[in-house]
């Protein structure tokens, strides 16, 4: 069962979000009202992920993030975001957040966000990822000579990267390339490895970066 930590100022969402991660049957371990007790509670109690609301008194979500993939903690930190927060959502990747999240995202959404999240995905929704793109590529140009990392990417593999790149995730590349689901871990795997990459989100900024995804 996935265990995961509710950060939030607001007690009223926490518990909204607590109600429908418990119908799914997701263990909901605590509850932080700051990035402080967050971080505290993260220690503790060892979650698979933090659910991270990103405006919060004292210690924000983005500190707080940093805090616990700064500590090497066992947890990933998925954040709660809004459109109006481009710049947070930046701030929180080179945090080092595992995904990203809408405050409007469905129930399903959610729940199968977090499934994602502790299963080592990185869930974005599609419109925080496309401009999450555009302000990296306003800081850094694309279209940049590739690195040997790049280069030692198979066919295959740089067919993927494009197809994480823009938002699909393992599942639905399986079903686009016609293949296993396992084959695509695996290509998944070798693809981070080979980049350096973090996460999947480190993996498609540098495949923009380098412009490396087809139109």
């Amino acid at each position: 069962m996935t265990r995961v930590l509710l950060a939030d100022d607001q007690a009223m969402v926490r518990s909204g979000l607590r109600m429908i991660l418990e119908l799914a049957d997701v263990d909901v371990v605590g509850e932080a009202a700051d990035g402080a007790e967050a971080v505290a509670l993260a220690e503790t109690l060892r979650p698979d992920v933090v659910l991270m609301d990103v405006r919060m008194p004292g210690t924000d979500g983005i500190e707080a993030t940093r805090q616990i993939v700064t500590a090497e903690l066992p947890c990933r930190v998925l954040i709660l975001t809004t459109f109006d927060l481009d710049q947070h959502v930046y701030d929180a990747l080179t945090a080092g957040a595992a995904g990203f999240l809408l405050k409007d995202a469905s129930a399903a959404q959610l729940v199968g966000a977090v499934e994602r999240t502790a299963a080592g995905e990185t869930p974005m929704a599609p419109q925080v990822l496309g401009r999450l793109i555009d302000r990296f590529l306003q800081r850094q140009p694309a279209g940049q000579p590739e690195p040997d990392r790049l280069a030692s990417l198979s066919s295959r593999e740089r067919e993927v990267l494009c197809l994480i790149a823009i938002g699909l995730t393992n599942p639905e590349i399986a079903d686009r390339l016609v293949v296993s689901l396992a084959t695509v871990k695996t290509h998944v795997r070798s693809i981070l490895s080979k980049l350096d990459a973090r996460d999947r989100v480190q993996a498609v900024l540098i495949a923009h970066r380098h412009g490396i995804v087809a139109d």
